[in-house]
């Protein structure tokens, strides 16, 4: 995110870099952490990513450090952004499908529900959050058309997860999902049972 910044807006200061990431509340829509902002800085320049332009102070505060992206930074950046778009997996880890693939049958069915059911109401807000945020930062200038059509992907991202809750939900009603257990329970069999898959294998 920094080297995208210094890239776009040129020479910036620390803070002015923290402060775009507060504007455009990318922490919340991209996953990006400034918490170790400063440090980062630091470590860039010492790779040669960025550079130092100049220190400027106002009045009594501290010096800040203004810097400017380098060739190799821009090299960098360009690497980074193939590989953040480069469909290497587009579906990565889902802890909620193994914890649901794999549940017990002493599993309290309406226990789980419920629990579902809150799952999609935060989802869902998160959703609206997404959308009314990504409509108050275009209309007060804060991002372009771009970042505008990236908060809506990750608005579809989580109204997809929504539809599939109520899919869920609907299945669950319908008492459709007690039915797929069968093959869980012929496939813990034939793990437990070794012998068997070597008798069946010599027939």
């Amino acid at each position: 995110m920094a080297l995208g910044t210094l890239a776009r807006h040129g020479p910036l200061h620390g803070h002015q870099i923290r402060r775009i990431a507060e504007v455009t509340n990318v922490t919340e829509w991209g996953g990006v952490s400034v918490g170790a902002l400063y440090r980062e800085l630091r470590t860039m320049e010492r790779d040669g990513l960025i550079e130092t332009v100049r220190t400027e102070q106002v009045g009594r505060r501290p010096e800040r450090t203004v810097y400017q992206i380098t060739g190799e930074g821009q090299l960098e950046l360009a690497t980074l952004r193939e590989q953040a778009i480069k469909p290497t997996g587009l579906y990565g880890p889902d802890p909620l499908g193994v914890a649901l693939s794999f549940a017990s049958d002493a599993t309290d069915p309406q226990e789980l529900r419920t629990m579902l059911r809150a799952r999609r109401g935060r989802v869902a807000i998160s959703a609206e959050e997404i959308s009314a945020e990504r409509e108050r930062l275009v209309a007060n200038g804060y991002i372009g058309g771009l970042q505008a059509t990236v908060m809506r992907r990750a608005q579809m991202h989580l109204e997809a997860e929504v539809r599939w809750h109520d899919e869920l939900e609907a299945a669950l009603e319908a008492g459709v999902i007690a039915k797929a257990t069968a093959w869980a329970d012929f496939a813990a069999a034939r793990t437990s049972n070794p012998q068997r898959r070597t008798d069946n294998a010599n027939h």
